[in-house]
């Protein structure tokens, strides 16, 4: 299973970097994404850091999922996959 980080979780005026939009490979409804809320995701940066982080919630209506990190993702991690358990 693809975790794919999306975007970051945005407003018209601000951008949340510590909470991202997560796309998973097998999901494209709504319905079977409720059951990976609450599980634990891992960001590992180039040079090695893990940044940890719990999904939250339900994202939209396409089965993306919200999740909300330790601390900001950076920029680069954007199109990047991160690790499930």
């Amino acid at each position: 299973m693809k975790v794919v980080i999306v975007s970051y979780r945005r407003g018209r005026h601000t951008v949340t970097p510590n909470q991202a939009i997560l796309k998973v490979s097998d999901i494209e409804e709504k319905k079977a994404a409720y059951k990976y809320v609450g599980k634990k995701v891992v960001y590992e940066t180039s040079s090695g850091k893990k940044i940890k982080g719990v999904i939250t919630a339900v994202h939209g209506n396409k089965g993306r999922l919200r999740a909300r990190f330790e601390k900001g993702l950076p920029g680069q991690a954007i199109g990047k996959e991160v690790k499930m358990t």
